[in-house]
């Protein structure tokens, strides 16, 4: 059995291709389009929601069936059409170009397969099976959004300023992660989902010190 490598692409500015127009293309430009992608879109046929994203430039929509050239400068492909033999097409031309390809519902003719993904800000967590089994995934994300609120989201943009603080003011990497431990394994984050914010500036300055304060 091959495993896969799991791993968060930067898809910020790079061009990634859509084959297909209906509801599941949809939902990928759609996923797309969050993670900063350039998203063309290949198909004579579009979603209500497609043409509209075309109409205002969020996407590029080339209104015709695929061809060959359409993978120019492509860093990432998804195969979204109802029709096996165009998918298997773009399967292909992708594989003899060692682009990056997903075809929708056919983990074989893909080189990568889309995790199911649960989002609380900064906090991203993936869901994969392997592609044996999508809708467990889906149930596994769906138990996860009750487990992490937006209390978690609040914590990590405060982390971030914290960090930048440690950084700054401790160069010794073993007391950095020493006070990382300490502010991760608080009580920060059932302050945070209590609403006691001001609670959690005091631990946060005990663990810093009296020079740190929160802008």
């Amino acid at each position: 059995m091959v495993n896969y490598y799991p791993v968060y692409l930067k898809l910020d500015g790079k061009k990634c291709l859509v084959v297909g127009g209906g509801k599941v293309a949809e939902r990928k430009v759609r996923s797309l389009l969050e993670s900063g992608a350039r998203v063309f879109v290949v198909s004579p046929e579009l979603t209500d929601w497609l043409e509209e994203a075309a109409l205002k430039g969020t996407i590029t929509v080339i209104r015709r069936n695929y061809t060959t050239t359409d993978l120019e400068n492509a860093f990432l492909v998804i195969g979204a059409t109802d029709v096996p033999v165009i998918n298997r097409r773009v399967a292909r031309d992708c594989h003899d170009r060692n682009i990056l390809v997903n075809i929708v519902d056919s983990p074989a003719d893909c080189n990568f397969i889309v995790p199911a993904v649960f989002r609380q800000g900064s906090l991203s967590i993936s869901i994969s099976t392997d592609g044996k089994s999508p809708m467990l995934a889906r149930r596994i994300r769906e138990k996860l959004e009750t487990e992490f609120g937006p209390e978690y989201h609040e914590f990590l943009e405060l982390m971030s300023e914290v960090r930048e603080h440690i950084i700054n003011k401790i160069p010794d990497e073993e007391k950095r992660r020493d006070i990382f431990k300490k502010l991760v394994y608080s009580d920060i984050l059932q302050l945070l989902k209590d609403g006691q914010r001001e609670k959690v500036k005091e631990r946060i300055s005990y663990v810093l010190g009296n020079d740190w304060t929160q802008s």
